[in-house]
């Protein structure tokens, strides 16, 4: 029984300083007694304006992560999530696998990654085949469909965004993501996929299967979904699209 004040388990949070999305998404889709405590990298430069500037964030990631990694380990969590996906992506599937092991030995904890819990989604609900929505530039793109091809999916498309900085993430509107979704919708897939974690997409993802023929997957979900299950929590909801509901 959970009585008020209950912790059933606290989750370290690392993101980027410039993501707007997570500790709302995380916020909205945690069940009661979960709570998460974030580590935000400092990002001088958000422009993702071109290939070379959207690596450049990226490398600034890298600069502040271990400082992020050490302010929030003094909440003292239960499991780190990574909440960045291109940082683990644009590693490839061992190189991402590697740096999450180097993490998990370096807090001595569980960690959790977006392309991990979605790769989990994706396996779960039985797909092949995906679409993927992303908000990267195109070099980005490539990384994102070369990890999850060498995860042992077929990609049949990719629909990149192209926003411009780190921040813009957040403000795509809703109209933009449904039209890229509807597009995606046609591509053949078994599943879509959202990736991209300060992107606005955990309302119409789980919206989604009312107007699309397709399962759609958001990154944040996925993400809230993998780290329950995987600390042993079953809590369902039925607001929150398939993942949350059925599995």
């Amino acid at each position: 029984m959970l009585t008020a004040g209950t912790i059933r388990t606290k989750w370290g949070v690392i993101i980027p300083s410039t993501n707007i999305m997570v500790e709302h998404d995380f916020a909205a889709l945690c069940p009661y007694g979960v709570t998460f405590h974030a580590g935000r990298a400092y990002i001088a430069s958000p422009s993702m304006a071109t290939d070379a500037d959207a690596k450049t964030l990226l490398d600034e990631m890298d600069q502040g992560f271990s400082t992020a990694l050490r302010d929030v380990l003094t909440a003292k969590p239960d499991r780190i999530i990574i909440a960045m996906s291109a940082e683990v992506m644009r590693r490839g599937v061992q190189g991402g696998q590697d740096f999450v092991d180097d993490i998990a030995q370096q807090a001595g904890l569980p960690v959790t990654t977006g392309p991990e819990a979605v790769i989990a989604a994706l396996h779960r609900i039985g797909a092949t085949r995906i679409g993927v929505l992303t908000p990267y530039q195109p070099e980005s793109d490539a990384l994102t469909r070369d990890y999850f091809e060498a995860s042992g999916f077929e990609v049949r498309q990719v629909a990149g965004l192209r926003c411009t900085s780190a921040t813009d993430i957040a403000e795509v509107t809703p109209d933009r993501i449904v039209a890229a979704l509807r597009e995606l919708d046609r591509c053949g897939a078994d599943a879509l996929v959202q990736v991209g974690s300060n992107l606005n997409a955990v309302a119409l993802a789980a919206q989604a299967e009312r107007w699309l023929d397709t399962p759609t997957i958001s990154m944040n979900t996925a993400t809230v979904w993998h780290a329950l299950r995987q600390s042993g929590i079953t809590d369902q909801r039925g607001d929150a699209g398939p993942l949350l509901r059925d599995f």
